[in-house]
């Protein structure tokens, strides 16, 4: 368990890809970093899908999905 953190929240979302195998397999690795700690909170690996954004919410702790602010490159679905 994440100890409760003190103030102001901030989360970076963002996303690269690599791929498995061949180039056809593109495997997509999701993160959330806290912007002060720069530790990485939250992390998905999958498809770049509306269900990999959510993936990767679901993936922070629960101090974060209750109180963070998210900063994104703004691709739709990290809206």
């Amino acid at each position: 368990m994440y100890p409760q953190k003190k103030g102001r929240l901030t989360i970076q979302c963002d996303e690269m890809w690599s791929f498995v195998g061949n180039k056809g397999n593109k495997q997509w690795i999701w993160l959330a970093i806290d912007v002060d700690t720069r530790e990485i909170v939250g992390v998905h690996i999958g498809d770049r899908s509306a269900q990999g954004a959510q993936k990767l919410w679901n993936s922070l702790p629960s101090v974060y999905r209750q109180c963070a602010v998210a900063y994104t490159d703004f691709w739709a679905l990290h809206k």
